[in-house]
């Protein structure tokens, strides 16, 4: 098991930019993969952005790319989501995930959750 804990949540108007954080802590972080998802009011909780240790990949959702990059920090066991060009739509709660090898961009392809960061972006 990961525990993960994210920091960075907060509210921004419409166009500004955020950078989430996620601290990583119980297995060698340079050997997992590493992701996060987003879940607003009402909503299923869905892909926004992972990495794999493994070939060192990046992958995005369709309605992030080009405005959020994903990257890691093996010396400081934390990945990062830099959100840029952010939209009211990009509201909700972001949530870290991480797993040992990357399968999928599911949910149920990652085994360790944060507590999630709230992303708030106004009009």
């Amino acid at each position: 098991q990961v525990q993960l804990v994210e920091s960075g949540g907060g509210l921004v108007q419409a166009g500004g930019s955020l950078r989430l954080s996620c601290a990583a802590s119980g297995r060698t972080f340079r050997s997992i993969a590493m992701g996060w998802f987003r879940q607003a009011p009402g909503k299923e909780r869905e892909f926004v952005a992972a990495t794999s240790w493994s070939n060192g990949r990046t992958y995005y959702a369709d309605s992030v790319k080009g405005r959020f990059t994903i990257s890691r920090d093996n010396a400081k066991n934390t990945v990062y989501l830099q959100m840029n060009s952010l939209k009211p739509e990009d509201t909700a709660t972001y949530y870290c995930a991480a797993d040992l090898v990357l399968h999928g961009t599911s949910t149920a392809d990652f085994g360790s959750w944060g507590q999630g960061t709230q992303v708030t972006v106004s009009s």
